[in-house]
């Protein structure tokens, strides 16, 4: 095979992240010209003045440098949200989902986020999360988990599946096999989750399981090291995770991409280039490299290692080949795929439906609502959340404060309106024993005080009598509860 056909295989192979809202970088143009596999969208790729038109006009750019080149996104909904990056998602998250656990619904709302991706020009979506919310200390899956039930979160990965794909986009199970279960994030280290093989096989793989019986178009890797499959590589890097067990056991022939190579327990260890090797000596077919500070030099490097390890033996002309005609394989079936009607309005109404409402939460005046800042995941990033704002909008005369752990003074704050019925919302707090510490001081100056939980695994010390459980932050999740608290005030009609 000539050097301009190997590039070809290698650049196919390769799904970089860009910068810019508006114009396609020269660089990224002249790659796909070559044959790039694809590109991943991220929040910064989004104008928040032009919304979806925006999107539509950049992927519609994208798509004329070349017509194959595939456009992915993370739409995971809830606290993870690109095209909403600016205000909060519209989209109950996987835990709101998974605690309504109406599978019917759960594929209703896929289908509909999946025909406005579609109509944004996106092809592929990097969701839906398969991870088992197995361990309440998980700094990055949390929420975006359907649960801590294998079967539950088995289901509701199925219909995810189907309801996307139904309207032509490729969903992504994430993240093979399994990030519920460590205590930290690939983003930032190389996590190990140390349990016996009996206990992956029967809480991390059910719903993977599901979603190659759903024949998802997609399996995305972790970068996670299993030692009880194999005790050297993060399962990126791993042969004996990707092909023994996805591939061989499971039974899974689509494709495989891996997580952000441009994470730390990739990058700052063996490197893109050597990464991207391994990955595909594993059984990889696509590599994602997201990161903003990724350009053009780091992607050649990458082009470079995978020609010149075909040129040494060391990587089968074959595989590289296999991997190429994988990624060809997804573009043919995005291309062929007839969308399904879908029902609008379904995400609005499971996020009604979603919201937990337990004790007295009936105000009858505006309230005061103290928020206490949480800091996001590296996967969420900066996003609006809270209820506050939207019990701003539909009760004037609402008072929102946000304290932080190093600005909280709380007795100023309550003295100040003392006439208030406090309203206190919350995120992490099983992470922020400042929040917990907070809380209890509040309700013991307040004691009728409501809290709203914009998170999954509750602490009964901190909700109390009086509480609302949105399960995950999302924008719709948080104006169901606002809903909820302003219906008595709420005008007739």
């Amino acid at each position: 095979m000539n050097a301009s056909d190997l590039r070809g295989l290698a650049l196919a192979t390769i799904f970089p992240g860009f910068l810019g809202a508006h114009d396609v970088p020269p660089w990224l143009t002249a790659m796909a010209a070559e044959g790039l596999g694809g590109v991943v969208l991220f929040g910064r790729n989004v104008d928040p003045d032009r919304g979806d038109a925006g999107v539509a006009a950049l992927t519609g750019a994208l798509h004329a440098t070349n017509p194959d080149l595939l456009v992915g996104i993370d739409e995971e909904g809830g606290d993870v949200t690109r095209l909403d990056v600016a205000a909060g998602s519209m989209l109950p998250g996987n835990a709101a989902l998974g605690a309504l656990d109406d599978p019917e619904a759960t594929e209703r709302v896929a289908a509909e986020v999946a025909a406005r991706l579609r109509a944004c020009g996106i092809d592929l979506n990097f969701a839906p999360v398969a991870d088992v919310d197995s361990n309440p200390l998980n700094p990055v899956i949390g929420v975006r988990s359907f649960g801590f039930d294998p079967d539950l979160v088995a289901r509701h990965v199925a219909a995810y599946v189907a309801g996307q794909q139904a309207q032509g986009i490729g969903a992504t199970a994430k993240h093979f096999p399994g990030h519920g279960g460590t205590s930290e994030d690939s983003h930032l280290t190389v996590p190990s989750i140390d349990d016996p093989l009996d206990v992956i096989q029967a809480r991390d793989l059910p719903p993977f399981r599901a979603a190659v019986k759903a024949d998802v178009k997609i399996v995305m890797t972790a970068h996670i090291r299993f030692p009880a499959i194999d005790a050297d590589s993060p399962a990126t890097l791993s042969r004996p995770v990707i092909t023994g067990v996805l591939r061989d056991e499971l039974g899974y022939d689509g494709l495989v991409m891996t997580d952000g190579m441009d994470m730390h327990a990739i990058s700052q260890t063996v490197g893109h280039a050597e990464g991207a090797v391994l990955a595909l000596l594993a059984g990889v077919d696509a590599l994602c490299v997201g990161g903003d500070t990724v350009g053009p030099e780091t992607l050649e490097a990458m082009v470079a290692a995978l020609i010149d390890a075909v040129r040494t033996g060391r990587l089968p002309e074959e595989r590289l080949a296999e991997a190429a005609g994988r990624v060809q394989a997804l573009r043919r079936w995005v291309r062929d795929v007839s969308p399904s009607p879908v029902l609008h309005g379904s995400a609005a109404d499971a996020a009604r439906q979603a919201v937990t409402v337990h004790g007295d939460v009936t105000l009858t005046a505006p309230p005061l609502v103290v928020e206490l800042d949480d800091e996001p995941s590296v996967a969420a990033g900066p996003i609006p959340w809270g209820v506050g704002r939207h019990l701003v909008d539909r009760l004037p005369g609402t008072v929102l404060a946000r304290v932080t752990e190093s600005t909280a003074d709380l007795p100023a704050v309550l003295a100040a309106l003392p006439g208030r019925r406090l309203v206190v919302g919350v995120r992490g707090v099983r992470r922020r024993p400042w929040q917990v510490a907070l809380v209890e001081a509040a309700r013991a100056a307040r004691p009728d005080l409501i809290v709203v939980d914009h998170d999954v695994n509750p602490l009964p010390e901190v909700l109390g009598e009086n509480y609302l459980l949105t399960h995950g932050a999302a924008r719709v999740t948080a104006e169901a509860a606002a809903e909820r608290l302003a219906a008595a005030l709420a005008p007739p009609g």
